[in-house]
């Protein structure tokens, strides 16, 4: 974004924006009857309606122009032919080929890669038929009832996310849970409810030397050595790694190690053998549906051109609320409890993407990129945030992602369309206020109906006027399956690609994870050293000590 900000198309939106600045979105509305035909895009029973942004034709042809400057389109095509568009670490960011069933080609440095993706996804099929099937047992001859899926990052929110909200279609009397985060809490509260009989471990790691993932593997471990014998572990664990030497020291079998690529980055990886929990808890056949939505979204996105694209509007009009309007956050309400962890995992897709510093080519931004992403499921995120996002000064964009068809279990058809009726009608409603809002001669005519006047009516009518022309986007789902979560994820991939192309960005690496881990290997010693710590500033040597001070006299209850 260094040079893009200041091109002509740049210099062309935010003269553009100062024009459009006084017109409110009602008016936009007034004048184009046919508005949400013209701002919205549907695909194979994904809807997105981008109608109640800030925005004209103009706009977006002017984000087109702007796009077109970048190189989108030449970028595009460069990742999809297997380059290695990740130049920090020199690999290719290949995900699409993972959820490729058309058997055509792709590449990576000449090689065609998609024979070893179909053997793995083979590989997968048959783990996934004995685990459900039963025809895999325990060490004690029991079927598995309980999968413990442990990683971190891309390799926990990905299939986490992804099973909660698939959970309907999900095998009855197979159960996954999801163990991340180093606190011992995590571990121990799932383990509390298991039996070791009947539970197996996904160690989810690409190196297998992540130091979070490890010490909660060799903490299940020692649970399963513990009650079943060290000969167990081959009955109870399998791995998803790329370090077959570390995972053999650990115990598990050659057979049982599930693969991928380091063309494959961790926030892109569901879509490899990191789904493996979730295609053992709802399916193999599922799990394809689930890749065949985003091979979907991922032909649309090369297929569609610019202004009719949907990751391209998506992202475009996210750099127009971000670059123009001056929104520094983005909230993703999905009115759907399926989707509760949705808003996590785009936390990860985006920022840990796009939080970046400087250009590909080393220099420093002179804009904000991504934005902080927030999100609650929908109607409880009424009840928190919403009064910000509706009359606080800073400008809050949503997305709000909506499920048209609930899935029936224990409540009645009638049951659960009431349900769907209350929760749609205040995803509606919630887009609709932040457009219009409500002005003061509104809200005047609405006190008066209910009989103030005077000095009373004067108080409190300027905290019931909203401004409205608040920006949001409504992604409206059919129903939650397989095939259309994967377009939904697809899109969000894709979106989070155009706007690093356009920021000039690469959205492949994660330096900035890095420097907390390696401070941590620091300190870590310095926990259990009767030496006084005075490698690190007055802050972090007086908390060392205090913490080692809480434990000192506490000892004895620890072996």
């Amino acid at each position: 974004m260094a040079s893009l900000s200041k091109t002509s198309q740049w210099q062309a939106l935010s003269a553009h924006r100062d024009e459009i600045s006084a017109v409110h979105m009602r008016d936009l509305f007034d004048r184009e009857p046919e508005r949400f035909k013209n701002f919205s895009l549907e695909l194979d029973g994904l809807l997105f309606d981008y109608s109640k942004n800030p925005v004209t034709g103009q706009t977006l042809s002017l984000l087109v122009d702007l796009a077109r400057t970048a190189g989108l389109e030449g970028w595009r095509e460069r990742m999809f032919a297997g380059e290695a568009i990740n130049t920090t670490e020199n690999r290719a960011a290949l995900h699409p080929a993972l959820r490729n069933r058309s058997g055509k080609p792709f590449t990576v440095a000449g090689k065609d890669v998609m024979s070893e993706i179909n053997r793995e996804l083979d590989n997968i099929r048959a783990f996934t038929v004995s685990v459900r099937s039963g025809i895999w047992k325990g060490a004690n001859g029991q079927p598995i009832c309980d999968i413990v899926n442990i990683g971190i990052g891309g390799s926990d929110l990905g299939p986490g996310m992804a099973c909660q909200a698939l959970a309907h279609y999900g095998k009855a009397g197979l159960d996954c849970h999801f163990v991340s985060n180093v606190d011992g809490a995590h571990l121990d509260g799932v383990l509390a409810r298991l039996n070791p009989q009947t539970t197996l471990f996904i160690i989810a790691s690409k190196t297998f030397t992540t130091h979070e993932t490890m010490l909660n593997a060799n903490s299940a471990r020692d649970w399963i050595v513990t009650s079943l014998g060290e000969d167990a572990v081959e009955k109870h664990f399998v791995a998803v790694s790329t370090n077959r030497e570390k995972v053999a020291e650990f115990g598990i079998s050659a057979s049982n190690i599930f693969g991928f690529w380091d063309w494959v980055g961790g926030r892109y990886s569901i879509w490899s053998a990191i789904g493996l929990s979730l295609a053992t808890y709802i399916g193999m056949d599922k799990f394809e549906d689930f890749l065949a939505g985003a091979e979907a979204m991922d032909n649309h996105f090369i297929q569609a051109p610019l202004e009719r694209n949907m990751p391209v509007m998506l992202g475009l009009i996210g750099i127009w609320n971000n670059n123009f309007l001056g929104a520094s956050s983005l909230a993703i309400l999905p009115y759907s409890q399926a989707l509760a962890r949705f808003p996590a995992y785009l936390q990860q897709l985006e920022m840990e993407s796009n939080g970046k510093a400087v250009a590909r080519d080393g220099t420093a931004l002179d804009g904000h990129c991504v934005p902080t992403l927030f999100g609650e499921p929908g109607t409880n995120g009424q009840h928190a945030f919403m009064q910000a996002i509706h009359q606080a000064e800073r400008l809050i964009p949503v997305d709000f992602i909506v499920v048209a068809e609930a899935h029936e279990n224990v409540l009645t058809p009638h049951q659960h369309f009431q349900h769907q009726q209350v929760l749609v009608a205040n995803a509606f409603a919630q887009s609709e206020a932040l457009m219009r809002g409500k002005t003061a001669r509104e809200v005047r005519s609405e006190l008066e109906a209910q009989g103030l006047c005077g000095s009373e009516l004067e108080k409190l009518l300027p905290h019931k006027v909203f401004p409205g022309n608040r920006p949001s986007n409504t992604i409206l789902l059919e129903r939650l399956e397989p095939r259309t979560l994967g377009m939904l994820i697809a899109l969000y991939e894709h979106k989070t690609f155009v706007q690093g192309i356009i920021w000039g960005i690469n959205s492949f690496d994660q330096w900035g994870v890095e420097l907390g881990k390696h401070l941590a290997a620091e300190i870590l010693p310095e926990l259990s050293s009767d030496a006084a710590s005075h490698n690190h500033n007055s802050s972090t040597n007086a908390l060392i000590e205090r913490f080692k001070a809480y434990h000192r006299d506490n000892s004895s209850h620890r072996t």
